[in-house]
């Protein structure tokens, strides 16, 4: 193996002269090169070790070639894509004929002109076996009686250097060969380090297969070309044994030759980069003795079905082990210095280890930088994939070859991914994005989950490491498709909201350029809408901003405004930021209506918090833009949530009539939904007056003409606790009991931790002042169920 030659760049100190002497020692290395590989086409080498040619033909001018270029054998077999085991064969004679493709990848490496190839390809021809077998030429089926027991051969690369980590990974290899001629399967994303996963297990036990290790690049994620079945198989024949004369032309014999070699030896056979099943499978050995290691960005299940392959997952590092291999690059030192920092860049580069190598290898050539320096510089977005690449090597190339393998409709796909500001998608979601259907989007996902470019994280639900997805975001796509998704969300959110509250009326009318789904989610109940509810709030609250940020403000208080079943459910869990944004962009929309019905819920919100003056402000002003815009619905509204800031401040009379006026506004209207609303905010506040029959015969009223029966609603389980408390008030005991305790369970049951927290707390106190053998609770576990209910109230859906 030839030494490689690095000549580092000359900074500033050493001005010209050192330039020149850099220049001067190139030109004479260069020059005694091309005097070495004359003199070698006159006499050639002696010594088959020596990786110097000794056959006068093709591998001396590839040899010259070569050397005048200035190229070590790493390098030219990188550029042109072929293994280093491989050329060194060339060059020594073992190879006297390569395939034209091979001869071309290397022509274009070498640089070399249109008359110089041709003869590089002639001189190939030469030797390359003749297409007619003669009368004394040996069949393949004779071959094996020919073939010698040659010294095990050993085609493996060297093992990865800085290698850290993945115990787990490597315990799963070992023992997925295990068994009779097992076929193991390492899969994962591209920059994982697959390859180096199995390349380090291989020369952790070499014993382990004496009779050989043998490897080829099937390079199915690369720009080179795959290699065909005959380029690999005229390496691994000649490794075991075979001239290369003897070598059957046709690929089935080949193959079967192979097979048979293999049927009696313990072998590792690794197939690196495997682009799908089909490449794989006329390369398995038929040895039971043997071990074959298949890696692949692809999941290859054709590969499990037919040949029983063991997949072994390689995922990306944790932040330790992520760090741990900064340090063996870096130096332990360096990293241990500054560990916030080194733990930082093992986040940013997402821990994959390609990610990190590439930092490593920046950090290396910047020997005065920090850790931090460059942690703040991968913080920027915009630059952080830039900053993961370095020559044609780093995390957008391994990305972009992964891409290309796969359909245009799923590589369509993946670029709208990249256009959504959440962190998970949906069947429903990816359709929105792509502007198709649901099932051609999930197929698509399942594609890309194959491929690992996402990951299935959830039935139903992906998601996107986050050097993919800054990826997916470089890519061009439609300039609709964030609109898209954006309706997508408000189609929904009105779904959901119409299953979660049946008989309210709708929030919104939809924008005037509204792009409807394909199809729209629908929802069963009210369980189903609450489950997509707490699945989707953060992803709601990232696409709000992402309109807010893209000035669709006509669509980002809209999805706001669809969430407010979740928000009345979990009041007190953080909602004024979000609504905030949702105001701005109702008012920069210069929509009246949205406006006030934003101001409204802040203003509860606000409420719940004890901001209570901020409250009235904003409620105020509700009331007045749905007065002025003729809304008496909205108004209606406004005033009840008003009447809560008047009550918190001691006004119970003045919130009992501002909640009077609210029934008389519904009434007008004939909205039958929000009338029975207004009743059970009345109720309340004449019960927290301590007007017990006034309270007791406004709740019993709204419930009355309560028209869903069986369903559990806020409002009606608020009605019953007010009836539970004017009965408890009134000196009905058991009945008021017997009120609040079915109010509590109809919140427990339907999810409204904060309706359940008041109910069980209420008949608590009841329970502390009367004792629970009198009260008929003491097999329900009070305090545990209302420790659980806390517990789930403050604690995130």
């Amino acid at each position: 193996m030839e030494p490689v030659i690095a000549l580092r760049g000359v900074g500033s100190r050493g001005g010209d002269s050192a330039l020149r002497r850099q220049k001067q020692f190139v030109h004479t290395f260069a020059g005694g090169v091309r005097r070495f590989g004359r003199t070698a086409l006159t006499r050639g080498y002696a010594g088959m070790d020596s990786g110097t040619p000794v056959d006068g033909g093709f591998g001396t001018l590839l040899h010259r070639l070569r050397t005048e270029a200035g190229l070590s054998q790493e390098e030219l077999a990188h550029t042109a894509g072929v293994s280093v085991r491989a050329l060194s064969y060339m060059e020594r004679g073992h190879s006297r004929g390569p395939q034209r493709r091979t001869v071309q990848a290397l022509a274009g490496a070498l640089g070399l002109d249109e008359a110089v190839a041709r003869e590089l390809e002639r001189i190939a021809g030469l030797g390359r076996p003749r297409k007619a077998r003669t009368a004394n030429s040996p069949s393949p089926a004779s071959v094996p009686d020919a073939v010698g027991r040659a010294a095990a051969p050993d085609l493996l690369p060297r093992a990865p250097r800085g290698f850290h980590g993945r115990a787990a990974e490597l315990d799963a290899l070992s023992r997925a060969a295990e068994g009779e001629a097992p076929v193991c399967l390492v899969v994962g994303p591209a920059g994982v380090g697959k390859t180096a996963l199995v390349l380090h297990w291989a020369h952790r036990a070499p014993t382990g297969f004496p009779d050989g290790r043998l490897y080829a690049d099937l390079r199915g994620f690369g720009d080179t070309g795959e290699p065909t079945l005959m380029e690999v198989l005229r390496e691994f024949l000649p490794a075991l044994g075979v001239p290369l004369e003897r070598v059957p032309e046709s690929e089935n014999g080949a193959a079967a030759l192979f097979r048979s070699l293999a049927a009696d030896r313990r072998l590792l056979v690794v197939l690196d980069n495997a682009r799908n099943s089909e490449q794989v499978r006329p390369l398995l050995p038929g040895g039971r003795r043997c071990v074959t290691v298949v890696t692949s960005r692809h999941r290859l299940p054709g590969l499990i079905v037919t040949d029983a392959a063991r997949p072994v997952a390689v995922g990306v590092l944790g932040p330790q082990d992520g760090t741990m291999l900064l340090a063996a690059v870096l130096g332990g030192e360096r990293v241990a210095a500054e560990p916030v920092a080194a733990r930082r860049l093992a986040e940013l580069c997402d821990g994959l280890p390609l990610a990190l190598r590439v930092v490593a290898a920046r950090l290396t050539q910047r020997p005065g930088s920090s850790l931090e320096t460059m942690a703040a510089e991968l913080s920027d977005e915009t630059r952080r994939l830039s900053l993961l690449d370095v020559e044609d090597t780093g995390v957008r190339a391994a990305l972009r070859l992964s891409l290309q393998q796969l359909p245009q409709d799923v590589s369509r796909q993946f670029a709208r991914l990249g256009r959504h500001p959440g962190t998970h998608v949906d069947r429903y979601t990816a359709a929105a994005l792509a502007d198709t259907d649901p099932p051609a989007a999930e197929a698509a996902l399942e594609r890309l989950a194959a491929a690992h470019l996402v990951t299935e994280t959830a039935p139903g639900r992906w998601a996107m490491h986050d050097l993919v997805r800054l990826y997916a975001r470089s890519l061009e796509v439609a300039p609709e498709a964030l609109k898209r998704l954006l309706d997508h969300y408000v189609t929904t959110g009105l779904a959901a909201v119409a299953a979660a509250e049946p008989g309210n009326e709708e929030c919104f009318p939809l924008p005037v350029d509204h792009l409807p789904p394909a199809v729209v989610r629908e929802f069963d109940d009210r369980a189903a809408a609450v489950a997509w509810y707490a699945v989707e709030r953060d992803d709601l609250a990232l696409a709000v901003a992402a309109a807010h940020a893209a000035g669709l403000h006509d669509r980002a208080w809209r999805i706001v405004m669809t969430m407010w079943p979740l928000i009345v459910w979990r009041v007190r869990d953080g909602w004024a930021p979000l609504l905030e944004t949702g105001l701005r962009s109702a008012r920069t929309d210069a929509d009246q209506h949205g406006e006030s019905r934003v101001l409204n819920v802040l203003g509860w919100v606000l409420i719940e918090e004890g901001r209570i003056e901020e409250a009235l402000a904003h409620l105020r002003a509700a009331s007045t833009l749905a007065s002025r815009s003729g809304d008496p619905v909205a108004e209606a509204n406004a005033l009840l949530v008003l009447a809560m800031a008047q009550a918190a401040l001691g006004g119970l009379d003045e919130a009992a009539r501002g909640c009077e006026r609210a029934v008389e506004l519904a009434r007008a209207a004939d909205d039958r939904t929000v009338e029975r609303l207004a009743l059970q905010h009345l109720a309340r506040h004449r019960a927290d007056a301590g007007k017990w029959r006034e309270a007791l015969d406004t709740a019993t009223g709204a419930l009355a003409f309560d028209d869903r029966s069986g369903t559990a609603d806020i409002p009606h389980i608020l009605l019953l606790m007010v009836r539970g408390e004017a009965l408890l008030g009134l000196g009905d005991e058991a009945e008021g009991i017997e009120q609040l305790d079915l109010a509590a369970r109809e919140a427990e049951s339907s999810g409204y931790e904060d309706g359940a927290v008041r109910a069980l707390g209420v008949l608590l106190r009841v329970s502390e002042d009367t004792g629970l053998e009198d009260t008929g609770l003491e097999d329900t576990g009070l305090r545990a169920r209302y420790d659980a209910a806390v517990t789930r109230l403050t604690t995130r859906a």
